[in-house]
């Protein structure tokens, strides 16, 4: 059980899941079939044995009970977090008392759960005492300074190819092939500025994107100009803005803002992966302090993120925002309780709103690809090839963006709106709309579309 008495439901196991690969392989997993000697207790712990491929079964155990965070351990060989007998189990505990009933835990997993705890107390012990000591500001000060005149260099170096495409003309950029995109990108990395690298890798494949690139190149060159004119003339920039451009060119920053202790609604949580980073975000909603913030996790090539929390319950935690303007990034600080579900949910706005609200956003942040925003009483109708949500109570509407559109997620909105209003949480920006939750306009659980 989880400290309120109350098991997740399978759509909020299976937003734990770190890919799709493993959603489908957990699902096959909720049965009792494969599973011997399953056992939860009531502060929130979940264990059993998992018959595999070898001759012993493997020993699977889930903590929830404490405020840090849901922790999984597995016998099995996987490098995934939680893995498919993680979720499997706690598909099987979702279904009811039956098959895991309430018991005492077994030896094995009794010692990783003392251990476990005993790790989390010596961790919070640290950060109390600041074991970790303080560093040397004026040692900081001179490493920070010359990261900056690095990263001042390599922006100066990007204007003037940028200036040299412009001057040649931008057909050069088709026939110059992805290698001079490459090249220039990592002369950003050698300048320590990421941010600057990651957008000129994103230039580097508009030519081959399909008609009307010269025109999307021209737009991204000319953030990237206005980027690297906000980097050169930071002093001039007001305080928030130019926490906003250090940023974008990707120098670190520390979570400064005071901690907004709250009952924190997970809105969503989806993962972006590269060949070298995954990325997940979550995205929260404050039930008294009505804020949305953004938390980011990354996990290396192949390996999830350990930050995972279920879509549609709710943690009271403390958060710290991120500077910069109209940043919503924040940093997942104290935690008082475990995840629990909840009834609150985001206050919704219409779809003129939600424009007006990206387009107020860009004035603090003109690099902003999209904002959070919840839609109500919205109904998904298809026009042609293309979709949009439709104010149910008007004559506006929002394009859905070509990712969701080909998201499986799309077919389950439909299906929950079956033509009435829905409420949809979700990121709206210049290339559509993207839903991630939705809530069916009665009593209901949210439902993850991503």
């Amino acid at each position: 059980m989880t400290q309120q008495g109350v098991r997740w439901t399978a759509d909020q196991v299976l937003a734990l899941a770190p890919d799709t690969a493993s959603r489908k392989a957990g699902s096959k997993l909720g049965a009792a079939g494969p599973w011997s000697q399953a056992g939860s207790s009531d502060e929130g712990t979940v264990w059993g044995l998992c018959k595999g491929s070898g001759s012993k079964p493997y020993q699977t155990v889930v903590d929830m009970s404490d405020a840090a965070g849901t922790a999984y351990k597995c016998s099995c060989p996987s490098r995934k977090f939680p893995c498919k007998h993680a979720l499997g189990l706690l598909l099987l505990w979702a279904g009811g008392d039956a098959a895991v009933p309430v018991a005492q835990p077994p030896d094995w997993a009794e010692q990783w759960l003392a251990g476990r705890r005993k790790r989390v107390e010596a961790k919070a012990a640290d950060q109390a005492s600041g074991s970790a000591g303080s560093a040397d500001p004026a040692a900081a000060r001179r490493r920070a300074e010359r990261r900056a005149e690095r990263v001042t260099a390599g922006a100066s170096e990007l204007e003037q190819r940028l200036a040299d495409l412009l001057r040649g003309g931008l057909a050069t950029a088709e026939q110059a092939g992805y290698g001079m995109w490459e090249e220039t990108a990592a002369r950003m990395v050698d300048a320590q500025a990421p941010g600057l690298a990651a957008r000129v890798r994103e230039l580097g494949a508009i030519p081959a994107s399909g008609p009307g690139w010269p025109v999307r190149l021209l737009e991204e060159c000319a953030l990237l100009h206005l980027l690297d004119q906000g980097w050169l003339r930071r002093e001039r920039l007001p305080d928030g803005l130019a926490a906003t451009v250090r940023s974008r060119i990707g120098l670190p920053a520390s979570a400064d803002g005071p901690p907004v202790r709250d009952r924190w609604l997970v809105l969503a949580q989806y993962d972006t992966v590269d060949p070298k980073l995954t990325t997940r975000r979550i995205w929260l909603h404050g039930a008294e302090s009505g804020r949305t913030a953004l938390l980011l996790s990354f996990g290396a090539a192949g390996r999830a993120p350990e930050l995972a929390l279920p879509v549609g319950l709710a943690v009271e935690a403390a958060v710290s925002a991120y500077p910069g303007a109209g940043q919503p990034r924040a940093v997942l600080g104290e935690r008082f309780a475990a995840p629990a579900p909840a009834a609150v949910r985001p206050p919704g706005v219409g779809t003129e709103q939600a424009a007006a609200a990206y387009g107020e956003a860009l004035r603090a942040d003109p690099w902003l690809d999209a904002v959070p925003v919840t839609l109500e009483a919205v109904v998904p109708v298809q026009d042609g090839d293309s979709w949009q949500l439709a104010d149910a109570d008007g004559d506006a509407a929002l394009p859905l963006s070509a990712t969701a559109r080909s998201r499986p997620g799309l077919w389950r909105l439909v299906a929950l709106s079956g033509g009435a209003p829905v409420r949809v949480f979700g990121e709206h920006g210049h290339r559509g709309f993207a839903p991630l939750t939705s809530w069916p306009e009665g009593p209901g659980e949210a439902v993850p579309l991503c």
